[in-house]
């Protein structure tokens, strides 16, 4: 475990291989088979499943089904699927600069096309702790917040004017008061809820990027990374059930990796 504002790379590197821990942070504890392409989780360990025929089924906890949304392809392919929220399901699909949000029984709630709002190259949208919306939109270069009928409440500065050039984002997650956008190039860019740049931290590289409370967790095939963001101390484990894996979710107590026909959820420790 070391701090990685305070090693030079070339130790650091020496030290997280040296540090490497065999399958000693999680326990198998459940699977769901069957036609599985796509999911995400939520903090209340509710798991969101989409197949390939387009269909979005909610299972709960014990891996009880809950509730089914069948109208997933009305507007294309699904992009992303943010469950971050346990109260509202957001949908996003890029083709059609679409976002579709569902209530915790996985009702329509509203449907925002954000062509007509004049933003036609959103790259990732994102849930707002206040039940807004975050995204990125590419056309200028800003970090936007939208209400749930389109309407722009906040946007940042263009970030050409922040950074030498406009990050490629991946993910965007509202998290402890802060907003931590992710450019696997580069770095993780934080902001604070008034748009303003707080902070900058030098991860790089990692797969499956999620913050969850005061963790960030990423991967590199059957490599599990976590940062702990207050103390700077970061973690790498070796854990040979995540080795291939199509995508890994996170949640606080629980470790979530999909592979052709099944999601195995392991426990976190």
């Amino acid at each position: 475990m070391k701090n990685l504002f305070t090693i030079p790379p070339f130790l650091f590197l020496f030290c997280v291989n040296s540090l490497a821990q065999k399958d000693s942070c999680c326990t198998f504890v459940a699977v769901i088979r069957g036609d599985v392409v796509d999911f995400a989780v939520d903090n209340l360990d509710n798991v969101y499943v989409l197949n390939s025929n387009d269909q979005l089924k909610k299972y709960n906890a014990k891996g009880d089904s809950v509730a089914v949304f069948n109208n997933v392809k009305k507007f294309g392919k699904v992009t992303s699927i943010d469950a971050s929220n346990p109260l509202k399901v957001l949908l996003y699909y890029k083709d059609f600069s679409t976002i579709v949000t569902l209530d915790r029984l996985m009702n329509q709630q509203n449907v925002i096309d954000l062509r007509k709002q004049n933003i036609f190259q959103p790259s990732v949208v994102a849930l707002s702790y206040d039940n807004n919306i975050w995204l990125f939109d590419e056309g200028n270069s800003k970090l936007k917040k939208i209400d749930d009928n389109g309407k722009l409440l906040l946007e940042t500065s263009d970030f050409r004017q922040l950074f030498d050039e406009s990050p490629n984002l991946k993910t965007i997650n509202d998290q402890e008061g802060l907003i931590y956008l992710y450019d696997p190039q580069h770095a993780v860019f934080v902001f604070d809820y008034y748009g303003a740049l707080k902070n900058k931290i030098l991860i790089k590289n990692w797969s499956n990027f999620k913050v969850v409370e005061k963790f960030i967790y990423g991967t590199n095939n059957d490599t599990l990374h976590r940062y702990n963001i207050n103390s700077f101390i970061y973690d790498d484990f070796k854990i040979n059930a995540i080795k291939n894996s199509i995508k890994i979710n996170f949640t606080a107590s629980r470790l979530y990796a999909l592979k052709k026909d099944e999601l195995k959820i392991y426990t976190l420790r």
